[in-house]
């Protein structure tokens, strides 16, 4: 090795050790001048010799990347978002259920400070930073690898020969100190001041310069590892050895062995929470051992084994000048206060909801009131109260609407419904366009080439009536239209056509029916196979399936009841929709008609891969023990109650190698 290329190498590990003792231990060594010296000389050296180059170089955090295009990027496992609570009450539902679910009598959890950021997700492979992606919708984000490599407490090299291959989540954020310095900045050179950290942190994210984001005193606080085999027994373990490769965890974190353990935490963080250096906004709990949180699984959206509280939200006093009344796809009517532009939260409010008619006549609200506004984790707030002692004195109370105000067809409620309905539904403009604005949303058929604009423009102009229309455009149809040209046009026939690969179960979800949310679409797709026998399926069939109650029963046989309806999806599938799920392929029938439960940790399979085994050679995967269950397949760490049931029982317990064996048995 030569004299440059040794020094190069000294230098980038000198420049990593005081970034680490610096932005994540909070315990430098030298000063900011001795550090300035390393880099400069470092970046000298780099630059008069470009074969030395390295993309993980700390040389790299000073920016200077411009990226005109952030690329989508799937995450390889999907970052969840979590259920929220507001109230106590619901973590000691949500234990007890907890503990109901896993038959376990101890259970630990940890309790961390839930960050006012930007959630990132960070790829690893052999200790080298390779991707940084934004969360997106969860299943795919933006990729800003070279913003993110500027961010100093985010180690680019780890040691981390226990796990070749992970992801390591956690919020980027703007620190209390270096936002306001940046706003006094700002205001010192005549720009309007940045309006919260959030905001602020997350727009960084995405600067097509990275020497822009490089300036910024960004910060990354970590709290969760990925792969696909954690060599840990809880997730407090995975914490301590990312602390020990160098990422920054909070030390706030604590493991907490009750429910009473938990309150105290969120009481204490409760009040305490502004000395902090970065905003919070509540508390993130969950389940502490990794096999608990294997069982408990996952809905569509949330970890089972995870909960957010949110501390109670902000409030603000203003005045309500106007009610208005939007119409939902369903043809739900939602009414919505027009408020005198107020500050909450770091934002300029001047919309909220008044949920519906029960909710204005309980708080008795009234144009021309002064009334409370709260954000108490909706996207829109909500008003909260009124102050009676600041009413006007001509004031008159609310009529709610008897009308839809888009197609002024009389409004319907009917018993146990929250809200009022236009029964209008195939002649309400807003209905029409809402329901084929969903069947082309990413989470249903995701389109390529088609918007909210568009929808509403292609409506207006005669072309669609109803989602089946869109298959019937073409070309030519369209190019006439306004903001329409060659290519536009012919990337919405083409995604149009692409969405016919779209799965069962995410058409279903397209379809609107009313209560058909993705996880019963998925349900439902699973369980009847094909649109043919849901469409013919009684009401017996229907809550026969796993968490279909009377209320989407009902909303489903009426949907297929509808001659237009069942007209529509007569063409879509004619058009050559997916509307049949494609069927696992399975290896054999040895384990037909057998019910296994899997439990604990194993050394060949994973948990979902053994799973996946079973299934595949004819078997069904029960998630708890009953007396209907033929066999537990257990593995290191199964968890004592369900041992002591599967024996109170006469269940069998099989080994992983027992298993193994009795699938390859001729």
């Amino acid at each position: 090795m030569n004299n440059i290329l040794q020094r190069i190498l000294e230098l980038r590990e000198l420049i990593r050790e005081h970034n680490h003792n610096y932005y994540v231990l909070d315990e430098p060594i030298i000063s900011d001048y001795e550090f300035d010296k390393l880099l400069q000389e470092l970046l000298r050296l780099e630059k008069e010799n470009p074969a030395y180059d390295d993309p993980n170089s700390p040389s790299k955090r000073v920016g200077g990347e411009v990226t005109k295009v952030f690329e989508a990027r799937k995450h390889k496992f999907p970052m969840y978002s979590l259920d929220n609570s507001y109230s106590k009450e619901d973590i000691i539902d949500w234990e007890k259920r907890n503990h109901k679910i896993l038959g376990e009598d101890e259970i630990s959890y940890t309790c961390e400070l839930k960050y006012d950021g930007a959630s990132i997700n960070l790829l690893y492979a052999n200790g080298k930073l390779l991707s940084a992606t934004t969360r997106g919708d969860g299943i795919q984000g933006d990729e800003v690898t070279a913003n993110i490599k500027t961010i100093k407490s985010i180690p680019l090299i780890v040691d981390a020969q226990d796990l070749p291959e992970f992801e390591i989540r956690g919020e980027v954020i703007l620190p209390l100190e270096g936002f306001e310095k940046m706003n006094r900045e700002r205001i010192g050179a005549g720009e309007d001041p940045y309006r919260n950290p959030r905001n602020t942190a997350s727009g960084s994210l995405k600067l097509q310069d990275s020497s822009e984001v490089a300036a910024r005193p960004l910060d990354c606080l970590l709290y969760q590892v990925v792969s696909e085999r954690m060599p840990f027994s809880t997730h407090q373990e995975a914490l301590q050895f990312a602390s020990k490769i160098g990422f920054k965890i909070p030390k706030t974190i604590k493991v907490c062995e009750n429910v009473n353990d938990i309150i105290d935490f969120i009481n204490y963080w409760d009040k305490n929470r502004h000395t902090l250096p970065y905003e919070t906004d509540g508390i993130v709990i969950k389940v502490n051992e990794l096999r608990f949180q294997d069982e408990l699984g996952f809905t569509s959206k949330s970890p089972r084994w995870a909960l957010a509280y949110k501390f109670k939200a902000e409030q603000a006093l203003t005045v309500l000048n106007k009610i208005t009344y939007q119409v939902g796809r369903t043809g739900a009517i939602t009414p919505v206060a027009n408020l005198e532009p107020v500050e909450l939260a770091g934002t300029t409010v001047k919309r909220a909801s008044l949920h519906n008619a029960d909710q204005i006549e309980k708080l008795d609200v009234r144009v021309g009131d002064a009334v409370y506004v709260e954000k108490g984790g909706e996207i829109i707030p909500k008003i909260v109260g009124v102050e009676l002692s600041l009413r006007p004195n001509n004031s008159v109370a609310t009529t709610y609407i008897t009308h839809c105000p888009d197609c002024n067809t009389e409004l319907v409620r009917n018993e146990g419904d929250a809200k009022h309905y236009c029964p209008n539904d195939f002649g309400c403009p807003t209905q029409i366009t809402g329901k084929i604005i969903h069947f082309i949303s990413r989470k249903a058929m995701d389109i390529d080439g088609l918007g909210v604009e568009t929808v509403e423009l292609l409506y207006r102009e005669g072309l669609i009536e109803n989602y089946a229309d869109l298959y019937d455009l073409n070309v030519a149809q369209i190019i006439p239209l306004e903001r329409m040209a060659q290519k536009s046009a012919e990337n919405m026939i083409k995604g149009i056509e692409a969405s016919k690969n779209v799965p069962f179960e995410k058409v279903l979800f397209a379809l609107g029916i009313r209560y058909v949310g993705e996880t019963v679409a998925k349900k439902l797709a699973q369980h009847f196979k094909n649109i043919d026998h849901l469409m013919t399926a009684s009401y017996e069939d229907l809550i026969g399936v796993d968490e279909i109650g009377e209320r989407i029963a009902a909303s489903i046989i009426d949907f297929f009841n509808n001659t237009y309806n069942r007209s529509l999806v007569g063409r879509l599938i004619e058009y050559g929709l997916q509307f049949e799920i494609e069927e696992e392929e399975k290896i054999s029938e040895k384990l037909k008609d057998k019910i296994f439960v899997v439990s604990g940790v194993f050394e060949i399979f994973s948990r979902e891969e053994l799973k996946q085994s079973i299934e595949a050679n004819g078997g069904k995967v029960g998630s708890s023990i009953s007396k209907k269950t033929n066999y537990v397949v257990a593995g290191a760490n199964m968890g004592p109650a369900k041992f002591e049931k599967a024996n109170s029982l006469g269940v069998p317990i099989i080994s992983e190698q027992d298993y193994i064996k009795m699938v390859q048995e001729n």
